[in-house]
């Protein structure tokens, strides 16, 4: 197994206090062949049981960017690991405990949930409300983590992250990955082999006041390129403040470029473009994303449960281009690609103008 099974935070964070607590997890699977994805989301609430809001969901932004949500409202039916990527959440199940199950055994022994390691992903959802069905297994071949490789996995925010004081905690799980299995959509089955996929999580009692973000790992040109890249507004002891991150990928290569020490702007419209560029003495990266098509609207973690504050694409546009400088200061490009099937995002309140930082 890779080291970064071992990535930074990849186990469940509650603490069994009664305090407001979600945790949140994002599984992407993009199938270029079809010019589909997969949009995993999955979420637990106040998992002590004492709360009105305590309850977990699943939530697929699946081909064509249909919508399926499935409130999992029985908390007893979640487990997760402590120390590495492991949980599930079943609605209807003949296994009792909930726990980890082979998968090979899941869909005979679990009617409505999901399943998902750092290695391998099963479930079957339905929306109720629309009468929409998904059911997937597939196998998971990590390619990097979030760190230099070979090397130490790093968290995604930083020594801060493992103390209580960043409120929501963040992390990418697996910039890259390769999936191998299958997926059914409303009747329609797609098989893959080798498909890209990605993962990330956060948790926490506060929130985000708004944030943008940006995700691909399916660019025609670089194969194993993948680059992560977002900005928000965080609580760190009760103050807030606005932070920015870019994280790329690219044979066997890391590199990482936030607000905290590097050069760092970015113009994210309201919807449909984004446009960011961060630098320091070794790189300089531009990224331009824009979404032609309306947005999907997905519910996101808030004080007072899921709710509808996320707008997102899983079909942008993405050019990326990465400049190497020199101790002259010479700069030479050194990757330029493109991809068609990115993840484009904006969240939260006080978006009716454009957001310059």
């Amino acid at each position: 197994m890779p080291n970064f099974f071992w990535t930074p935070h990849s186990g469940y964070h509650w603490d069994y206090s009664p305090r407001r607590f979600f945790e949140g997890w994002y599984f992407r699977l993009t199938l270029p062949d079809a010019q589909a994805t997969f949009a995993f989301m999955y979420s637990i609430d106040d998992p002590g049981g004492h709360s009105k809001l305590s309850g977990g969901a699943a939530q697929i932004l699946g081909p064509g960017e249909q919508y399926l949500y499935a409130p999992l409202r029985d908390v007893q039916q979640f487990w997760a690991w402590r120390h590495r990527l492991g949980l599930g959440h079943w609605d209807q199940a003949i296994a009792a405990p909930a726990r980890y199950l082979p998968p090979d055994q899941f869909h005979g022994s679990v009617q409505r949930g999901y399943q998902a390691t750092a290695t391998d992903h099963v479930g079957c959802v339905e929306d109720r409300a629309t009468g929409a069905i998904a059911r997937w297994q597939y196998t998971v071949e990590p390619i990097y983590g979030w760190g230099p490789v070979p090397g130490r996995q790093l968290a995604t925010a930083g020594w801060l992250s493992y103390l209580p004081i960043l409120e929501p905690g963040w992390q990418v799980l697996m910039a890259h990955g390769l999936a191998t299995g299958w997926a059914e959509w409303q009747g329609q089955r797609y098989e893959f082999h080798q498909a890209p996929v990605y993962a990330e999580k956060n948790w926490g009692g506060a929130f985000p006041e708004r944030w943008w973000w940006i995700q691909a790992n399916t660019f025609a040109e670089v194969p194993d390129l993948t680059l992560t890249a977002v900005g928000g507004r965080r609580q760190v002891l009760g103050r807030s403040e606005t932070v920015g991150l870019l994280g790329l990928h690219s044979q066997g290569q890391f590199i990482l470029l936030n607000t905290l020490r590097d050069q760092m702007t970015w113009t994210v419209h309201p919807w449909g473009l984004w446009q960011v560029t961060a630098s320091n003495h070794r790189y300089r990266i531009t990224v331009q994303g824009k979404a032609e098509q309306s947005p999907a609207t997905v519910r996101v973690p808030t004080l007072q449960g899921l709710q509808f504050e996320c707008w997102d694409t899983t079909h942008g546009a993405l050019e990326v281009a990465v400049w190497q400088r020199s101790p002259t200061g010479a700069e030479t490009l050194v990757v330029k690609a493109y991809s068609d099937l990115a993840g484009l995002e904006v969240g939260g309140q006080g978006w009716d103008q454009e957001w310059q930082f």
